[in-house]
């Protein structure tokens, strides 16, 4: 699976690399197939169209954490735009594998995202998080994320026309 640059050497099997997506390869489609229903049952499925156009985004990053020789292990999209009062930063989308929890995974991909959006000129990172995810809210206030006190509103769009 080509998830991002080469790497040299090749990672040993059980080290956890993370790295951008910059093909939307088929083993990439499976594994998001895979992990994405693990995050929200009700997701539709990504087609190879939407996911190249996620690849090819350059208003966000899609980070990969893989083992040895390619196996995915976990996933998040880091959305980086400018507004008036400066760069932002948003992490959404954090998935790994059940399988993988607990092996700081989780850890590594949200690190990435957070050098990366410092690298852009960010100066804070925002995400949100279920409570029912208690994981992984601890992991992010572990990695110095603090809790908002804030309103988050919702317009849902109606389908179709």
């Amino acid at each position: 699976m080509s998830a991002g640059p080469t790497r040299d050497p090749e990672p040993a099997d059980g080290e956890v690399t993370v790295s951008q997506a910059t093909e939307a390869s088929p083993e990439l489609l499976r594994a998001l197939h895979r992990l994405i229903p693990q995050l929200s049952p009700s997701a539709t499925p990504l087609t190879p169209e939407e996911l190249a156009a996620i690849v090819g985004s350059d208003a966000s990053v899609l980070l990969v954490a893989s083992e040895g020789a390619g196996k995915v292990l976990g996933a998040l999209t880091l959305a980086l735009f400018r507004v008036p009062t400066g760069m932002r930063a948003w992490i959404e989308d954090v998935v790994v594998d059940e399988a993988s929890r607990g092996r700081g995974v989780g850890a590594a991909l949200v690190r990435a995202a957070l050098a990366r959006a410092k690298q852009a000129g960010a100066r804070s990172v925002d995400l949100t998080s279920r409570p029912s995810r208690e994981a992984a809210n601890r992991l992010y206030l572990d990695l110095g994320f603090e809790l908002r006190q804030t309103n988050v509103y919702r317009y849902q769009q109606a389908p179709g026309r």
